[in-house]
């Protein structure tokens, strides 16, 4: 099978994929926005299709007609270069274009994409391609997770689906592994497909450490609570004690105390904690201040990449200690695609691994996601270092 025949089956499945995620919803689940973080899972629907339509089909299918004049308007997410778009915040207002429109506008679009790589066998094409499909696996984990949340803030708590195991305990017994002293290289160095903010490999030099097996459990978290771990100033940075004050946070998010005992919303509803499984849905904040009162720390995003082949890695978005910045010799691409990673690399955290939201073949040992500080609504967790 040729790169561009591998590309295009990948393609299709995606596409699919993103709206098997959608099937489980009612009309009503698609255009709700509780927070500006979380989009509609209509408008996902739409921006993926975008992309497509934005990067590939206006440039590499003569006389495309595009679907909607507005829809470049309705479904830029952030593309300064692209022209002007709907606010964040607002696309919860969007009620036209209806459900029904989006559905037939990324047919439009599939259908365009496959007559331009029967036409169309170029580098820069397949490498478009290969984005365009990341772009959506990245949509396919937010839709989990927006949907997650606008699910777990209905008072009613409706199960999503049984399809998705949330909390799987780790079985093994905990240990520290140690890792020596050195001078290690960091960044991606293979021809699998990488985003930009992964090259630049280079080589950093390493205290000696150790950094645990296992993420924190469920039942390891309680015992913060139960000691004072959201009252006690001391185990928290300033921004995040203000944090915890101005937003009445006592527990992770999805969390509900019920008649003295933890439990917690999932995609199946609502459900009583299981103490082994690793903790999640926790803030930057939360997870220092954890780290804090069992008098330890977080890994470096370094530290994590040279210690991952040590351990098991993939249930949560991993915080580390780490600011997101770039690498050295990063240079952001020319044009709308410069604008993908580099613009966000201030006043954000660096998060390692994956999730169980995130899609087969979309993460890797050198994949750099990032948040700020105060962001929970991924599956984020925490592993220890000392």
């Amino acid at each position: 099978m040729t790169r561009i025949e591998s590309l295009l089956l990948q393609f299709i499945q995606t596409r699919q994929h993103t709206q098997d995620i959608c099937n489980p919803l009612e009309l009503e689940d698609y255009v709700v926005q509780p927070i500006e973080d979380v989009s509609p899972p209509k408008w996902h629907l739409g921006h993926t299709t975008w992309f497509f339509e934005e990067f590939i089909l206006k440039k590499h299918l003569t006389n495309y007609t595009l679907f909607s004049d507005d829809f470049s308007f309705v479904f830029n997410s952030y593309y300064e270069t692209v022209g002007k778009r709907v606010i964040r915040s607002n696309r919860g207002n969007l009620s036209r274009p209806s459900v029904q429109k989006i559905y037939e506008y990324r047919d439009y679009v599939t259908n365009a994409l496959k007559e331009v790589i029967a036409k169309n066998n170029s580098l820069e094409l397949e490498n478009l391609l290969e984005i365009g499909i990341h772009h959506e696996k990245q949509h396919q984990e937010l839709l989990i997770t927006d949907i997650k949340f606008i699910l777990g803030n209905n008072p009613l708590l409706p199960a999503y689906n049984n399809t998705i195991k949330e909390h799987s305990p780790e079985t093994h017994m905990h240990e520290w592994i140690t890792i020596e002293e050195g001078v290690y290289e960091i960044g991606h160095h293979t021809d699998e497909f990488c985003y930009d903010n992964e090259l630049g490999r280079h080589k950093i030099y390493l205290q000696p450490y150790q950094i645990a097996n296992k993420l924190v459990t469920n039942k390891e978290y309680i015992a913060f609570i139960e000691n004072g771990g959201y009252t006690n100033h001391n185990y928290w940075h300033a921004e995040g004690w203000d944090w915890v004050k101005n937003n009445n946070i006592t527990s992770p998010l999805y969390w509900h105390n019920i008649d003295g005992k933890w439990h917690y919303y999932t995609l199946n509803g609502l459900q009583e904690i299981d103490l082994n499984a690793p903790v999640t849905h926790i803030s930057y904040f939360e997870a220092f201040a954890y780290a804090q009162f069992k008098k330890l720390r977080l890994p470096t995003e370094f530290e994590w990449e040279i210690a991952q082949n040590k351990f098991s890695w993939g249930d949560r978005w991993e915080w580390t200690e780490s600011a997101y910045l770039p690498y050295p010799g990063y240079a952001k691409a020319d044009g709308a695609l410069g604008e993908y990673n580099g613009k966000f690399m201030v006043n954000q955290k660096v998060l390692r691994g994956g999730s169980i939201a995130t899609p087969t073949q979309h993460t890797r040992p050198t994949y750099r996601n990032f948040f700020q500080t105060n962001l929970r609504w991924q599956y984020t967790g925490l592993r220890l270092a000392k």
